[in-house]
């Protein structure tokens, strides 16, 4: 059972534009030649911040008029907000705030040994790194520039330093990285 953060981002950072736009990230590649299939089947619980969730609900789970697709995941999904939103019928969803160290307890338990998936932003897994609560780091680096954007990861890390344990190239548009946290010595 791990922690992973799996997530893409363009060559300079960025995990979306300002408005949180994904269209740049799709024409990269076909996501079936990536890892995210084999990935996606050894997970058991997901965490989302409120920006993660919303572009779900504007892009995935339309509204009646149209439909769109529905929730894609069975899992159980922690998401992370201060505010109100509204909720998937069906969807095994829990709002949370706040400290992510006794969250991340509780989805450890639902994912009942299968890998817990730190969907993003890059704000909220920071927060989980400041925690030590971070084992990998799976990052499909895109080949575009976006200038500026919500960042992959608005923290310094340094120390240790990730540990790198592949790389892999995906199509013309994506190298993966796959990185190890190391935890600190104490």
């Amino acid at each position: 059972m791990a922690t992973v953060y799996y997530t893409a981002c363009s060559l300079d950072g960025f995990l979306a534009t300002e408005d949180h736009g994904l269209e740049w990230l799709f024409p990269l590649a076909d996501i079936g030649d990536t890892s995210f299939p084999g990935f996606f089947a050894s997970v058991g619980a997901l965490a989302m911040g409120a920006s993660t969730y919303e572009w779900m609900l504007r892009h995935v789970v339309r509204t009646p008029d149209d439909p769109g697709t529905s929730w894609p995941y069975a899992q159980p999904v922690w998401v992370f907000s201060h505010r109100s939103l509204p909720v998937i019928a069906g969807a095994d969803l829990r709002f949370v705030q706040g400290d992510v160290r006794p969250v991340h307890a509780a989805m450890t338990a639902a994912a009942a040994g299968k890998t817990v998936w730190l969907v993003g932003g890059g704000e909220l897994v920071g927060q989980f790194l400041d925690a030590g609560l971070v084992d990998e780091l799976k990052v499909q680096v895109g080949s575009v520039t976006l200038g500026r954007g919500q960042p992959l990861l608005p923290r310094r890390f340094t120390s240790p330093p990730l540990r790198l344990l592949s790389v892999q190239q995906v199509g013309s548009g994506f190298a993966e990285l796959h990185y190890a946290v190391p935890r600190p010595a104490v």
